[in-house]
């Protein structure tokens, strides 16, 4: 509880305070906000892979762990009235003694870093599908969530602002906030991409390519295979043998004409006649005289 004016603000009940800011959310959507709650349904904040990872990455840092235990409880008692996340930037309102606006800016990744990861996922991802289910080989799933390179923000690339009167840099409101976008992303798995401003799909045409590329080597591979098979088995292949006599020969075709014209030719007589060809002898047969 932060120090407010001569003395300690007076406490405020949960259910009063989510009374009140549920009456506010009403007002703003009346106003064509689009209110954006996060609600955590048991004790469990994050249940798959992109929101634990999320959750596992920030308490991975000491400065951070020894801060977001004191949002558990916001998060989980439906204090996050709204959270969006946008390319670069989280916005979100908390009810508190008061509703907190809260603004939190993350640096967009590095041209280069999204490049590397691409890279060292090339060829292992898999669908689009399996990716935002988190359905990832051990080594992509390294890849990405790797502490220093992965796809999730260092503190340093991280800015923080609440409109409470906390002094401390991470408040309540801000870790209950942090812990959202864990619960929100255990949903929306693709908004970590567009919060770091890279597109997700790039990783599935990155493996696609890798995929095309090595279909494409293994192709060469067997052409260049039938190409030396001379060379391999020590014989010398005529191929251009081969395909002439597959291929149908017109000209041999007219030459067999022209012989049986010659061939005719040869059995006409000087006055023009063609001589008719001699009738084949015919065999006497025996004939056999059965006594009586």
């Amino acid at each position: 509880m932060a120090w407010y004016g001569y003395g300690w603000r007076p406490y405020v009940p949960v259910s009063t305070r989510r009374a009140q800011a549920r009456r506010k959310m009403d007002a703003l959507r009346k106003k064509g906000v689009d209110i954006q709650p996060v609600v955590i349904e048991g004790r469990k904040i994050a249940k798959t892979f992109w929101g634990e990872a999320w959750c596992d990455h920030l308490e991975s840092f000491s400065d951070y762990a020894n801060r977001l235990p004191r949002g558990r409880t916001y998060v989980r008692n439906g204090s996050v009235c709204h959270l969006e996340i946008k390319q670069g930037e989280i916005l979100a309102k908390v009810s508190g003694s008061e509703l907190y606006n809260l603004h939190i800016q993350i640096e967009t990744l590095p041209a280069k870093k999204w490049s590397a990861i691409k890279k060292r996922c090339a060829g292992q991802v898999g669908s689009l599908l399996e990716l935002l289910q988190g359905k990832l080989s051990d080594h992509v799933m390294q890849v990405v969530t790797d502490r220093n390179e992965g796809l999730f923000p260092l503190p340093g690339e991280i800015s923080l602002k609440c409109s409470c009167p906390d002094w401390a840099v991470m408040c309540k409101h801000v870790a209950a906030v942090l812990y959202g976008v864990g619960a929100r992303l255990d949903e929306k798995p693709e908004l970590l991409f567009k919060l770091r401003g890279v597109d997700h799909e790039e990783l599935i045409a990155a493996d696609a390519e890798a995929a095309v590329s090595a279909a494409t080597s293994r192709g060469t591979s067997k052409r260049l295979e039938g190409e030396e098979l001379s060379d391999v088995f020590g014989i010398d292949l005529d191929t251009s043998a081969a395909a002439a006599a597959s291929a149908p020969d017109k000209k041999g075709s007219t030459t067999a004409t022209e012989t049986r014209r010659t061939k005719a030719a040869k059995k006409t007589t000087a006055n023009g006649r063609v001589k008719k060809p001699a009738k084949p002898a015919r065999r006497k047969t025996a004939v056999k005289t059965i006594a009586k």
